[in-house]
């Protein structure tokens, strides 16, 4: 890269809203993005930490265009047709090649039904679904072929077929069709699709009746047959609520940990037909990537009558580009179908790591990463963390891993020092753990990471210089991108190694990152939570050391303690102490009604 050349491009980028197309050393367009502002967007590439992709990305740049725009709508859509023309490399594509099958119903003389995947292709044409797969397609089409005659072959033929003498076809290649058969039988089909099916029923099961009666059985099995598909079809589709109100597409996302799930609901007059889903290494902003998605989406798809979305989103663009209602709901049922989403989102976000936790030969190559990386053995590996707030009960924790699993066993908790600073409070836990360790002859670790860059490393250098442990034991530091999460290790050198987001290594330090917080946090709360119920309980009238122990071992901690209704307290201790100590708990709550009022 011509570092002089792209600098003196940058500072001429116009402060208006585009499309920028960065370029390899061939030309070749390897990604594409949207800004309001030009100007402070691309040179945010070129300044500051990123995360793995984006380094790797501005390292293969060699020129960039942009395209101004008139306005952020039309740089939306621009930067969607380009991504979709170019397909680059650095781009995340949401949007897959396969799309879902639908039924259609075609407008031609005499009409077909069959499978089609070209949803917004024949404007003239009715569609019905989308599906979750072909089977439920085929199932579906197969009923609705035997329940109305439509033409069955793409070409009309010389003479009668053999659907036309199973009676599922009306012979338009030999008999004139009367005016407006077709359309009643399509408008019977929409009405079938859109769950109407009693009618059907009923007629089916009559015919099944007389088929009983002649003794026909194997006629009146066919007829239960597909008496028992329509069941299968109706009930196939997940029922969450009824809402007869309308159909809409409900979609969320949820984003942790340098990764993004999207989930999205197509719900129809009040029935799930069908659930999307997407999960992808995030390289942007949640919501950024969330819009580029919806509009990638609906290039593809049919619009929906109405999308719904979270109520904390910006819809300036996407309402623009979108040609349909969007709607961001506060309360009723619209709300529970986004909270569904949302959770929905979480949940396969979080299968995702645990999936990734339980396949050994993923954290077996993670920790052989680690040790390539480090260039030493790290297989048994220590990470500290520290919590507080405002200085207040300072904690720290330290966790254990060995080839990649928690050793819980060996896990250390250190109350410190209120009022240090972070790096003091890491400089005293490492201390701490590794003076105890020497003392008693206790088991060394391969390598210690802190959860933290350059400072936190040069904190944590100090007390292993000073114990005579910076040859043993191997120490690094996480570090991590402007969305906080882990892009990079780095050592007591100050050099950099990238961490790819799709790699063992990356999902086994997020692992020990969670841990580790969790840990921290955890011990940090008890304590909070001991020394506030103390602290009430001391000065409350009538209750000592005694009838303290007595209430701490009952409820707890300081939660159960409030939580407990006064007939509780009135158990454990005399009536009028109880009465104290229920007033006490809830005395700010008394004050704030009064407030009210």
């Amino acid at each position: 890269m011509d570092r002089e050349y792209i600098k003196a491009k940058l500072l001429n980028l116009p402060n208006e809203p585009g499309s920028y197309q960065m370029k390899d050393r061939n030309g070749e367009i390897i990604y594409v993005g949207k800004a309001k502002n030009l100007h402070n967007r691309v040179n945010q590439y070129f300044t500051g930490a990123h995360d793995f992709k984006t380094t790797k990305m501005v390292s293969n740049i060699e020129d960039f265009d942009f395209i101004v725009t008139r306005t952020e709508k039309e740089a939306l859509v621009l930067e969607i047709n380009l991504i979709k023309k170019y397909r680059p490399k650095y781009n995340i594509q949401f949007i897959d090649d396969s799309s879902y099958p639908y039924i259609k119903l075609t407008r031609e003389e005499y009409p077909r039904l069959l499978i089609a995947r070209d949803s917004r292709k024949d404007k003239k044409a009715r569609y019905f679904g989308p599906f979750p797969d072909a089977t439920a397609a085929r199932l579906t089409l197969k009923v609705l072929q035997t329940l109305y005659p439509f033409r069955r072959c793409n070409q009309l033929k010389p003479k009668l077929c053999l659907y036309y003498h199973m009676g599922q076809c009306l012979g338009p290649c030999e008999y004139e069709i009367e005016k407006g058969t077709y359309e009643k039988m399509a408008d019977q089909v929409t009405k079938f699709m859109n769950g109407d099916t009693k009618d059907v029923e009923n007629d089916l099961k009559e015919k099944m009746m007389a088929a009983a009666e002649k003794l026909e059985f194997e006629k009146a099995g066919e007829y239960k047959n597909m008496i028992d598909a329509i069941h299968t079809i109706v009930q196939d589709s997940q029922n969450i609520e009824k809402d007869n109100r309308g159909s809409r597409d409900v979609f969320a996302w949820h984003a942790d940990k340098g990764y993004m799930a999207i989930t999205g609901f197509l719900v129809r007059n009040g029935v799930v037909l069908n659930k999307e889903f997407r999960l992808r290494p995030l390289y942007g902003d949640a919501e950024d990537e969330f819009t580029a998605f919806l509009i990638q989406y609906y290039q593809d798809h049919p619009a929906a009558r109405e999308l719904v979305l979270p109520a904390d989103m910006d819809l300036s663009a996407l309402t623009e580009v979108l040609d349909m209602p969007v709607f961001q709901p506060q309360r009723g049922y619209k709300v529970r179908l986004i909270e569904m989403c949302q959770e929905n989102a979480k949940k396969q976000l979080e299968l995702k790591f645990s999936t990734v936790e339980r396949q050994d030969s993923i954290t077996d190559a993670a920790v052989s990463q680690l040790n390539e990386l480090a260039k030493h053995p790290m297989n048994r590996v220590e990470l500290f963390d520290n919590s507080h707030i405002s200085g207040t009960f300072t904690v720290a924790a330290c966790v254990v891993y060995e080839d990649g699993l928690p050793v819980k066993n060996a896990y250390r908790l250190f109350k410190l020092h209120t009022g240090n600073s972070d790096v003091d409070s890491m400089k005293e836990a490492v201390y701490r753990r590794y003076f105890r360790l020497l003392k008693d002859g206790g088991r060394m670790p391969d390598g210690l990471i802190v959860d933290g860059g350059w400072t936190q490393i040069e904190a944590a250098k100090e007390i292993l210089d000073s114990l005579g442990l910076s040859d043993t034991i191997r120490l690094m530091g996480l570090v991590k991108d402007d969305h906080h999460n882990t892009r990079a290790l780095m050592d007591t050198d100050g050099d950099l190694f990238e961490i790819d987001k799709n790699s063992g290594l990356f999902f086994l330090l997020t692992r020990m990152q969670d841990e580790v917080h969790r840990v921290a946090i955890g011990f940090h709360r008890k304590l909070r939570a001991k020394a506030q119920t103390k602290s009430v309980l001391d000065d409350i009238e009538g209750i000592g050391p005694k009838r303290k122990r007595l209430l701490l071992k009952t409820f707890i901690n300081f939660t159960g303690l409030k939580e407990a209704t006064l007939e509780q307290l009135e158990e454990i201790v005399p009536k009028e102490a109880a009465r104290n100590v229920y007033e006490a708990l809830h005395q700010d709550e008394e004050e704030n009604e009064n407030d009210e009022e």
